[in-house]
């Protein structure tokens, strides 16, 4: 068992350091729980990486959750997910601080309205990419169809986004798959 103390230094360490995600923290993980501290070795490393690759959800806070319940109980479980997510909510405390103080500077409203257009037309890609691969498995007029009525809930009934998914979700369980090759 590993002290809680060593199971938040960790994973703080890691969180802080792992800048980029995932990809950049896993291997800092493994260097604090596998090398530094000797909570596990490469091979339970390993097979709890692959776990946590099945699952949905941000990769360090699952292994934080599961190897801080592991080497720690309960207590540090909990331990292990805020020592994971305490360096980003810190510095999106102190991010959010220095933009709200600098606001009024003309290079900090070019830089805000810089990113709109960006985040437009990503989120347009995204839609389109979505478009066109809801016609390889829905068809254009389910695809359509299903897009028209989401629409119709959010701005004309005012359904919550997550009601719509939920009931899409349903339906996709209750209704009969679409044949393979078979085109609108």
């Amino acid at each position: 068992m590993a002290s809680q103390k060593e199971i938040f230094v960790a994973f703080f360490r890691s969180g802080i350091l792992g800048f980029g995600g995932g990809p950049s923290a896993i291997p800092l993980v493994k260097k604090e729980v596998v090398d530094t501290f000797q909570m596990m070795t490469d091979e339970e490393f390993a097979e709890v990486l692959a776990i946590g690759n099945t699952l949905p959800g941000p990769i360090i806070t699952k292994m934080a959750g599961y190897i801080g319940y592991r080497t720690g109980g309960w207590i540090g479980l909990i331990n292990a997910l805020i020592a994971s997510v305490l360096p980003t909510v810190l510095l999106m405390i102190l991010f959010l601080a220095a933009l709200k103080q600098l606001k009024d500077f003309d290079f900090v409203k070019g830089m805000t309205n810089g990113v709109v257009p960006v985040v437009t037309v990503m989120l347009g890609l995204l839609t389109w990419d979505f478009l066109k691969k809801s016609k390889k498995s829905l068809g254009w007029k389910a695809g359509g169809f299903i897009f028209a009525a989401s629409f119709a809930g959010m701005f004309v009934i005012g359904l919550h986004p997550g009601v719509i998914i939920a009931i899409l979700f349903l339906a996709a369980l209750l209704l009969p798959a679409k044949k393979e090759g078979k085109d609108e």
